[in-house]
């Protein structure tokens, strides 16, 4: 009997907001090219509706963590995450704030790390930025913590926190907390003119414009974002154009196929009150700021948590849009409070300006995540071979 396919274990993890197939590192090939091959396979890509695969035919669902042990002396894990696009052959590596929430509870629960209750500190190395996020995670009988009071807007019920702090991840892609050395610069684009745009390199790098600059209220929701192609392509353009200058794209009318994910493009407005995509409402006392981000071309249904950590920074940094933005009063207090589309995420975000730089004491946000599955998934052998 000729075996046409092959077993690879996997589990299917909630991390905040987003959801992820795991791996462990041991069951992939060395060969980076091949290993990406697998994973196309694996979600189903390149296909609008990753049908024959585990992806959801959604950006935030269509995610991979690989995870293994780490001979790092400041880490107990190593973790490599990759956004694997839907109807394109795109596997690029990355990180997820989102996801990284879940590498922690994956880790206790395979054995990587072992658990200490009630609270287990799990040092995860991402090998993309080469940074190491501090997660500490509840523990109970051996095993990491489901059950909780704490509570995201954009997950059904509660679960256990989650902290992570992500205080090292500063300046990965770009080299610099602030890229161009400014708090605020200006790119014109043709047929849309001058823009002013702030770009800080905190979890991932995110170029912040006022909503207004843009024709945009600032409360929009992915309904009618998404639908508007001409709307769509002119994000895209300023997302393009910011990646230029901060120097992680060379062409910003190429920006889909250099770095379709980097710099993340916030639109950004004053606190005020709106309905959420489930259907609730945020108050402007509420928050802070409100903020719309976009991710793989189209809007994020809840907010990108590494985002948010960068979000939380930039509003500590004065002079940026954000902290001109968002609420004086708020502007040290350390929690802060984004308004996203599906609610609310709280940032714990402190900077210190030492001489002509700024230093970052803290930048942490609260997450939940679990398990949903733990299984085998089937690849084609014809894969392997190319």
């Amino acid at each position: 009997m000729i075996e046409e396919m092959v077993m690879i274990r996997c589990s299917i993890m909630r991390g905040g907001t987003s959801k992820a197939v795991f791996l462990m590192e041991n069951d992939l090939p060395y060969n980076e090219s091949l290993k990406k091959r697998i994973i196309l396979s694996i979600f189903g890509s390149p296909d609008k509706r990753q049908i024959d695969g585990l992806g959801g035919a959604d950006p935030l669902t269509s995610k991979c963590a690989v995870i293994g042990p780490s001979n790092r002396d400041d880490a107990d894990v190593d973790y490599s995450f990759y956004q694997i696009g839907i109807d394109s052959e795109v596997v690029k590596s990355s990180i997820c704030g989102n996801i990284s929430a879940a590498v922690g509870p994956f880790a206790i629960d395979e054995n990587l790390v072992k658990a200490v209750e009630p609270l287990t500190l799990v040092r995860i190395y991402n090998t993309h930025t080469k940074k190491v996020i501090y997660a500490e995670v509840p523990t109970v009988g051996g095993k990491s913590a489901v059950e909780g009071n704490f509570k995201i807007d954009g997950v059904p019920g509660t679960g256990a926190k989650i902290m992570l702090d992500w205080r090292n991840v500063v300046g990965v892609e770009t080299g610099a907390l602030l890229p161009t050395g400014n708090v605020k610069d200006k790119i014109f684009i043709k047929g849309i003119g001058e823009i002013t745009v702030s770009i800080v390199d905190c979890g991932n790098p995110t170029a912040f414009v006022r909503a207004e600059d843009i024709g945009l209220k600032g409360i929009e929701g992915p309904e009618g974002v998404d639908s508007n192609p001409s709307l769509l392509e002119k994000l895209e353009l300023i997302r393009g154009a910011a990646g230029e200058l901060a120097g992680i794209i060379q062409d910003r009318y190429q920006s889909k196929k250099q770095n379709p994910n980097h710099p993340l493009l916030a639109f950004i407005s004053p606190p005020m009150a709106y309905n959420t995509y489930s259907g609730g409402t945020v108050n402007p006392e509420q928050i802070d700021l409100v903020s719309r981000m976009m991710f793989m071309q189209v809007m994020h249904k809840t907010y990108a948590g590494s985002g948010a950590i960068c979000t939380g920074v930039a509003s500590k940094i004065e002079g940026t849009i954000p902290y001109e933005l968002s609420s004086r009063e708020t502007k040290k207090e350390k929690v802060f409070r984004i308004g996203h589309p599906s609610g609310i995420i709280e940032v714990e975000a402190e900077v210190e300006k030492e001489g002509g730089s700024f230093k970052i004491k803290r930048a942490a946000m609260g997450r939940t995540a679990r398990k949903i599955m733990d299984g085998y998934v089937y690849v084609r052998k014809s894969v392997l071979l190319g």
